[in-house]
């Protein structure tokens, strides 16, 4: 969905220590102090289309960024030019250049990450792994991938198309697109396969032991189902909500009688002027959404 870009919309490069090069868009409020929200894209989706999001929180009283992760969008290299990477590098290189970019824009405002999908469990992950950097996490369309999470109809057929896209990710090295699923390096695909099959955050190469870290965080989270999403139907989003115990937990699942039009996995977004909002008020007075 293609977005004008917001007047004062800052573009930042922020470098990271493998020599990738993240585009970091930024709209800064005038309160100096105001919190900042920073949006993860779902996998395969360019930070444009965040752009309608990043001007109702800034409407909302918040300082707004989004960031194309790795490969995808305007960050560089593009998909496929540059070496293979999966979620360690996600998670342990690009994330903490991207925090550490917003938190130097932002000296005097509170972090607060906003992760849609894949994004959403990055957004946690790292949330578990540097509680200190940030002050709640909001997710949208972000449920377990476990293939026991899903309805009792659609697990066979759950395991069945998650292992073949691995076993497709193993002959070519990447996954080239297809069953509603973005093209992806082949790293970034294998460690979410080994999520569907056994429901663990095990990243390749990665010391962490991010299942104990969730279980862990206490943070505020604003977990946020649609009543209209296959790919993270409420029943996934419940499983992921329990492996986070010690969590400030606030659910909002968004049916019919949200006011809400769209209620699709990625269609939620033409619908920005009321998301946005309720985030913006549950980060700055913990009201939940309605």
């Amino acid at each position: 969905m293609p977005a004008e870009a917001p007047a004062g919309l800052e573009e930042i490069t922020v470098a990271t220590p493998d020599g990738t090069s993240l585009a970091l868009r930024v709209l800064a409020h005038p309160n100096p102090a105001a919190p900042v929200a920073l949006i993860l894209p779902a996998m395969a989706i360019k930070a444009k289309f965040y752009l309608p999001l990043v001007k109702a929180l800034h409407a909302a009283g918040l300082s707004a960024a989004t960031v194309d992760l790795r490969a995808q969008g305007d960050s560089r290299p593009k998909l496929g030019e540059g070496p293979g990477f999966g979620y360690r590098e996600l998670l342990e290189v690009d994330l903490p250049a991207v925090v550490s970019a917003v938190r130097t824009r932002f000296p005097q405002s509170p972090l607060h990450l906003f992760g849609h999908s894949v994004g959403g469990q990055l957004a946690l992950l790292y949330a578990a792994a540097e509680p200190d950097r940030v002050a709640s996490v909001t997710t949208i369309g972000t449920g377990s991938v476990y293939w026991r999470s899903f309805p009792a109809s659609r697990r066979l057929s759950i395991l069945a198309t998650t292992q073949w896209v691995g076993l497709v990710c193993r002959l070519k090295g990447n996954w080239p697109g297809g069953g509603g699923i973005g093209p992806m390096t082949g790293g970034v695909m294998a460690d979410w396969v080994r999520h569907a099959r056994t429901s663990r955050y095990r990243p390749s190469g990665s010391s962490r032991d991010y299942d104990r870290l969730l279980g862990e965080l206490s943070l505020p989270l604003l977990v946020i189902s649609l009543d209209n999403d296959p790919l993270g139907p409420e029943s996934t989003v419940r499983f992921l909500c329990r492996r986070m115990p010690s969590a400030k937990l606030t659910r909002w699942h968004i049916d019919s009688s949200s006011g809400l039009k769209h209620l699709g996995h990625a269609s939620w977004i033409k619908d920005s002027d009321l998301v946005g909002p309720a985030v913006a008020a549950w980060i700055t007075a913990g009201k939940p959404p309605a």
